[in-house]
């Protein structure tokens, strides 16, 4: 029998190649340049309601990628590691970014973070909705942890409950 939690994690693997199917034909070897229109942007599956993301180059599901992010104000993504190295960099608004073991940082328009392979950490919008660009280098996804950093299903994480 399938569990909540099970439905939940096939249906945004069914659903995920769908957001991102913006980025096939976006090949490494052809320049790029854009302005995302805001119709291009979608929530993720896995990730709370108050982030959604337009692919600005390669493709999610299969490799390296750049997403344009969106979060809205108060937005969090609870503690969590990708099995691909991250790098963050803000184009508007603040956003906190606690990694385990380090200080809390606020980063500003042109700041930047780097979390490398299953790094733990979480990311909050504070005061106002933020954007910025994610650059993974490998496919994107994201498994979060509880306080002791055991892994922990999407629906505990996102869980208004479960606290961090």
């Amino acid at each position: 029998m399938w569990s909540r939690g099970k439905i939940l994690t096939a249906t945004g693997l069914f659903l995920l190649p769908l957001l991102f199917a913006t980025a096939l034909g976006q090949g490494d070897d052809k320049p790029i340049v854009q302005t995302t229109p805001p119709g291009r942007f979608q929530k993720i599956p896995n990730l709370p309601d108050c982030i959604t993301a337009a692919v600005e180059q390669g493709d999610p599901t299969k490799g390296a990628s750049v997403l344009m992010v969106k979060g809205a104000s108060g937005c969090k993504a609870p503690w969590h590691f990708h099995t691909a190295n991250e790098q963050l960099m803000m184009v508007s608004g603040v956003g906190r970014v606690e990694m385990k073991g380090e200080q809390a940082v606020n980063l500003r328009t042109g700041g930047f973070a780097y979390a490398p392979v299953k790094h733990v950490h979480q990311f909050t919008c504070v005061g106002g909705s933020c954007s910025f660009f994610l650059h993974s280098d490998a496919p994107f996804d994201i498994h979060y942890v509880d306080q002791s950093g055991n892994e922990i299903s999407t629906e505990q994480a996102l869980s208004k409950r479960h606290k961090m």
